[in-house]
């Protein structure tokens, strides 16, 4: 049996990590093609200033838009080459970071700088394209993960803790995901495109329960710290399991119904305002009552997701009017041909999809 595990080349995580960003722009040359909205590079100016001067590289600013989209994609790739750059930094959140990673193109050499804790981007070789006024395009799969993550633990501190609580819920879907794709032998994105048959390894299915156990010991200590705007051990923990063992977790683990239920709530306007990660959390109730887990499982996930504010109902996503036709577009979204969840260990349908909705919604509903 096939088997295949990757992951970024080097992840360094601590306070003040950021000072240390020059260090590896040196690594592989003088200039670095900063891609970062211009809010998000004014909120660590003094951090880039000096990591500049204390390694002799430089930044070029790139002004970037906002939307990891084709055409800015291009914009940036050509304001790459005019400066000569020799290193690509993304900083921010997840758009920035993805865009990035497109513009690098394995090509050159990527830094990845999260400034929040909100996905698990930052380790993978994939990125999501939209048009440039927001909506889905497509998939972006590259050769090689990111040179080096950069994450400054004090940077997201000071962050809004709702995104680190919405990175929570997303990692919260990766230990159930893996484990039904281990059960289902099911392809996982680490297997390439040339040889797309590897199943996850027992290396990824295990960082992937760590992810798991980690979330239930020390999310709500990490989320009262981040309301602290401070980088406590228990926050320092979280942010690791958000952005790592999440990112190794799905990457060469595998997803299967806790994403794919997030992709079809997308299909609802009321869930627009939510981020990923509280959409996956209810996504990963769905996913548990799809695979009937024991009561117990349940109730614990969904005690979970309470005690730091995760969406355990529809109504906790906005959507208070909740009819078979809604639902109907939720569940044929899901089950959509190529959607991960057909990677559960047996036959999906939209039918049972949309029974799991609503039993799912029913029980965040009565917790």
């Amino acid at each position: 049996m096939r088997k295949a595990f990757i992951s970024p080349t080097k992840y360094v995580q601590c306070e003040g990590a950021l000072k240390d960003l020059g260090s590896y722009v040196a690594l592989y040359g003088k200039s670095a093609l900063l891609i970062a909205h211009r809010d998000d590079a004014a909120r660590v100016k003094a951090e880039l200033d000096f990591t500049a001067k204390e390694y002799g590289v430089s930044f070029v600013a790139s002004d970037f838009g906002g939307e990891c989209s084709r055409v800015e994609v291009s914009r940036l790739s050509k304001v790459a080459a005019a400066a000569n750059c020799d290193v690509i930094v993304g900083l921010g959140g997840g758009k920035a970071i993805d865009t990035a990673k497109c513009v690098a193109n394995s090509l050159k050499p990527v830094i990845i700088c999260p400034t929040i804790a909100a996905t698990d981007a930052p380790t993978s070789s994939s990125a999501v394209l939209y048009t440039p006024e927001g909506i889905f395009d497509d998939y972006a799969y590259f050769t090689s993960n990111p040179n080096v993550v950069l994450v400054d633990t004090a940077v997201v501190a000071r962050a809004p803790a709702r995104f680190l609580v919405s990175g929570m819920g997303d990692a919260l879907s990766t230990w159930f995901e893996a484990r039904s794709c281990q059960r289902s032998f099911a392809r996982v994105n680490a297997s390439g495109h040339g040889r797309p048959d590897a199943s996850g390894t027992m290396t990824a299915a295990a960082l992937a329960n760590l992810c798991y156990r980690t979330l239930l010991e020390d999310g709500l200590k990490a989320k009262l710290a981040c309301e602290a705007k401070v980088p406590s051990a228990a926050l320092e923990n979280i942010v690791e399991t958000n952005i790592l063992l999440s990112g190794l977790g799905f990457e060469s683990g595998g997803l299967a119904a806790a994403h794919a239920v997030h992709n079809g709530l997308t299909a609802l306007a009321e869930t627009h305002r939510f981020y990923h990660g509280e959409k996956v959390a209810f996504g990963t109730v769905v996913h548990l009552v799809l695979e009937n887990a024991p009561k117990a499982e349940i109730d614990e996930v969904i005690r979970f997701c309470k005690s730091v504010g995760l969406p355990v109902c529809l109504s906790d996503l906005g959507v208070t009017e909740v009819t078979d036709e809604k639902i109907e577009a939720v569940a044929k979204g899901a089950c959509a041909p190529g959607e991960s969840i057909h990677n559960m260990p047996f036959p999906v349908t939209v039918d049972s999809v949309k029974a799991a909705i609503l039993a799912a919604d029913r029980l965040g509903r009565l917790a």
